[in-house]
């Protein structure tokens, strides 16, 4: 590899990111290539992430305002949320105020962050609200009965949010030795809500593929064009 180009690379890039794929000194071009597949691992769980975040934020939605009869769930007294929760929810309205778009539910619901989705499935729901244990069959029509545990789909679904903060943040995602099952258990959630997204899901998905392609590709690519 070019030692301007490598220089120019690194300085853009960080010496400090790039190092974390160098720590058994394998050579500047190897560096480089993990740093990029690490960076279309990330891309090829975008797909499956979103679908995901969108689908469970959905159908949570479609439960709660059958659950409560009315959209703006969220507002009603019944529902007793907890104080973090509440903010999430005022902060979500306080940004649309901002831009100056009509308040309503659909975009309060779409401002929400995955965390508050996920934060649902606390033992506070469970004990001081009537969203569990009935969610686990309205949220998840596919959900085996014999998988109806709310600290272990909670757990599920803090692993995906893990995941996905570090893939939205541009992290280091190749050296975690349970990616593959975490990318699996992705899927399986999108499954418990609906077969056709799960199906749609799978299709379009290519992470299975560039992880097991590793970084030679990526090394490849560098050799033709910075030999």
């Amino acid at each position: 590899m070019q030692a301007q180009f490598q220089t120019s690379i690194e300085s853009i890039l960080s010496t400090e990111r790039l190092g974390a794929d160098g720590t058994d000194y394998p050579g500047a071009e190897v560096v480089l290539a993990r740093y990029l597949w690490n960076m279309a691992l990330c891309e090829s769980l975008y797909s499956p992430l979103q679908l995901c975040e969108v689908a469970l934020r959905n159908s949570i939605h479609l439960y709660l305002s059958r659950l409560f009869e009315r959209e703006d769930w969220f507002d009603d007294a019944r529902f007793q949320l907890m104080p973090w929760a509440v903010d999430e929810v005022q902060k979500a309205k306080d940004k649309i105020s901002r831009t100056g778009k009509p308040m309503n539910t659909g975009r309060v619901v779409a401002e929400l962050q995955f965390g508050f989705w996920t934060s649902l499935f606390e033992y506070h729901y469970e004990r001081y609200t009537p969203f569990l244990p009935g969610a686990f069959k309205g949220v998840f029509p596919r959900l085996p009965k014999s998988l109806h545990h709310r600290k272990d789909r909670k757990n599920d679904l803090e692993l995906i949010r893990g995941l996905r903060n570090r893939v939205f943040h541009h992290e280091r995602i190749l050296h975690w030795k349970d990616l593959d099952k975490k990318h699996a258990l992705i899927l399986s959630v999108i499954s418990w809500i609906s077969p056709e997204l799960h199906h749609m899901a799978t299709v379009l998905d290519r992470y299975t593929a560039i992880r097991q392609a590793g970084h030679i590709p990526w090394k490849q690519k560098i050799a033709q064009h910075w030999p």
